[in-house]
């Protein structure tokens, strides 16, 4: 991976994490790492706990960030919910997003979606 990429993907996680608090959200977690996997952002309302993957991109050349949120990467992510959650116990319902940034370094305004519930991650015998 470049600097400038590495660079840009941390940018991503900082618009996001500070999107989703303008938001309401609560950030408890950025960059959870586990053997199984890596979160981005853990968040939570008074509802949720909601593991969130950020991708960002400079372009949508090779198609939009959300298209890199594969069946792999989404074992990976459950695999770290399911650490986090053994250490973290919770009567919330779990939620998995995405949230796609499309922004250059020295872009002023990034332009975020935010992809609640992505589907085919099952939380089986968690919630």
């Amino acid at each position: 991976m470049s600097r400038y990429n590495k660079n840009l993907g941390d940018f991503g996680e900082y618009v996001a994490a500070d999107f989703l608090s303008a938001k309401g959200y609560r950030v408890l977690e950025q960059n959870y790492r586990t053997r199984g996997g890596e979160l981005d952002l853990i968040v939570e309302d008074r509802k949720w706990l909601i593991f969130v993957e950020v991708k960002t991109r400079s372009n949508t050349a090779f198609g939009l960030p959300a298209e890199a949120v594969d069946y792999r990467k989404q074992q990976h992510m459950l695999s770290a919910a399911r650490g986090y959650l053994q250490h973290h116990p919770t009567n919330k319902e779990i939620r998995f997003d995405v949230i796609e940034v499309l922004a250059t370094i020295c872009e002023d305004t990034p332009r975020l979606n935010h992809i609640h519930h992505i589907e085919n991650i099952v939380m089986e015998g968690i919630c």
